[in-house]
């Protein structure tokens, strides 16, 4: 099985995970909360439970525990220290991106084959080092990532908030290049189940190393349903020399 990946959006950059995890927790929080007045729950003696407040919303949250060691059998990392492998996921925890004056962490893409494929947040990272040198260098490093999920919606709108109004859209891409431009694919087999083919965010990261590509293609080929293409659909894909001249 392919190893987790965290492609961070719409950079494209690709974080990859040394080890996979064992286990993965999932965890959804409803929007309610106990209803409260003057600042203290609001029951009743005569109540079996506390009246809920129904906000809506709620978060769905992930929490993955890694292993990364520099010493491990047939590994290609050459550092003797493992921080130089967990510190870009640090990183994803710090507020690097600044919104409407605030700073928020950067957006990514959580990807484990057909198990996962997720837009989030990094909420909290922490790691046990052990393993010293005796230069004090930690060899390994538990890792542990909690992940707050993003809406595709809200994704699309602070990508939106960051592109200048006069870059070209996907309809003026297919618009500025004749037919014979573009490169056809079909969709292959993405695993066993009936018309399960590959991802969009996979080919974009293929054809583009840039996974958010996927939006463009979706919109260039009508796909209302990128996630689960049919296997053998044809796709028109633009040349990525095209669409760096107009990023």
């Amino acid at each position: 099985m392919e190893r987790v990946a965290f492609l961070i959006e719409p950079e494209g950059t690709r974080l990859g995970a040394l080890l996979n995890p064992e286990t993965l927790v999932v965890r959804r929080t409803a929007g309610v909360r106990s209803r409260r007045a003057l600042g203290v729950p609001l029951t009743g003696v005569g109540l079996t439970d506390d009246p809920l407040l129904f906000t809506g919303g709620g978060t769905t949250e992930l929490r993955l525990e890694l292993l990364f060691d520099v010493t491990l059998a047939g590994s290609t990392v050459t550092t003797e220290d493992v921080r130089d492998l967990t510190r870009p996921l640090w990183q994803l925890a710090e507020n690097a991106h600044a919104e409407d004056g605030y700073g928020r962490p950067p957006l990514m893409r959580t990807v484990w084959g057909k198990v996962l494929n997720m837009l989030c947040v990094v909420a909290s990272v922490s790691e046990r080092l052990e393993h010293f040198s005796a230069t004090g260098a930690p060899r390994r490093s538990w890792l542990s990532l909690r992940l707050l999920r993003v809406e595709e919606d809200t994704a699309r709108q602070v990508e939106a908030s960051r592109v200048p109004s006069g870059d070209i859209n996907p309809e003026q891409v297919a618009a500025g290049l004749p037919p014979e431009a573009f490169d056809t694919q079909p969709v292959i087999s993405g695993g066993p189940e009936p018309g399960s083919g590959q991802r969009l965010d996979e080919l974009a990261w293929q054809r583009y190393r840039d996974p958010s590509m996927w939006r463009l293609i979706a919109s260039l080929n009508r796909i209302d349903d990128p996630m689960h293409l049919p296997t053998g659909t044809v796709l028109r894909l633009p040349p990525a020399s095209a669409l760096r001249r107009t990023s």
